[in-house]
């Protein structure tokens, strides 16, 4: 029950950092997403009074290796005019006494568990982000995903763009395999699965240096704990965050 595939839990995180450096250099820098504009504002509505379209960012993260890429995509999200991220957290499922050998850290009460799975249904789009078990998504998200039953009932999630993002504990643990086997979940919901393909630019072809990551979504290598996501691996959540968003805005203007 590692963050890789299947891979021991870590005694060696550190806490992650509270600031991230800046963008990637002109070289890498990623193509520029559709629609896509200038910081957007605070309030819940975008300029004109038409109603913000929300983002929903919902992700379980035990380390804090998810929830840091999940910040950096709420980033990208702000970054597109008339569209608001909206973070939250999948209920955890294992007892305090569990993560404490673990040696789990406390969930950041800034950012709250998501209320009921039917809070979706307010949603324009949806990221989903999650560490990887054996190749595919942690029990966590699919205990919340098995909770959905009622949406799917009524589908009242189809026609809405949702995309993923992973964590895993090696090279090989399911960078790509952890987005693939959670389609089943988002396509039994009638949703529209948006990968970021190649968007990013020549930062998807970098092989200077170790980098999670793929055309499914954003990722980051955990290793046992120890590294933390590279300046590259925030850039591609940020790159996700403000594609989707620009996708949401697309399909809400079509």
């Amino acid at each position: 029950m590692g963050k890789g595939g299947g891979c021991v839990p870590s005694k060696k995180r550190q806490p992650p950092a509270s600031t991230v450096a800046g963008a990637p250099s002109s070289s890498s820098a990623p193509r520029d997403a559709p629609e896509a504009e200038a910081s957007a504002s605070a309030s819940g509505e975008a300029a004109g009074g038409r109603r913000r379209l929300r983002l929903y960012i919902v992700f379980y993260s035990m380390y804090g290796h998810v929830e840091a890429l999940a910040r950096r995509a709420a980033a990208g999200v702000a970054a597109v005019d008339g569209v608001e991220a909206v973070l939250r957290r999948v209920p955890e499922t294992l007892p305090p006494g569990v993560l404490e050998k673990m040696q789990a850290p406390a969930k950041d009460p800034a950012v709250p568990v998501i209320a009921a799975a039917a809070d979706l249904e307010e949603a324009d789009g949806v990221l989903f982000g999650f560490p990887t078990r054996y190749g595919a998504m942690a029990a966590q998200m699919k205990a919340f995903f098995d909770s959905t039953g009622s949406l799917w009932e009524k589908q009242k999630l189809a026609g809405k763009p949702a995309g993923f993002f992973v964590s895993t504990g090696t090279q090989g643990g399911g960078q790509e395999t952890t987005a693939w086997t959670a389609i089943t979940q988002i396509v039994h919901h009638g949703m529209l699965f948006v990968p970021i393909g190649y968007t990013f630019g020549s930062g998807m072809f970098k092989m200077d240096e170790i980098r999670g990551g793929s055309p499914y979504g954003a990722g980051v290598f955990a290793g046992d704990g120890s590294r933390q996501p590279s300046e590259t691996e925030l850039a591609l959540a940020e790159h996700q965050g403000k594609y989707m968003a620009s996708i949401v805005k697309k399909l809400a203007q079509a």
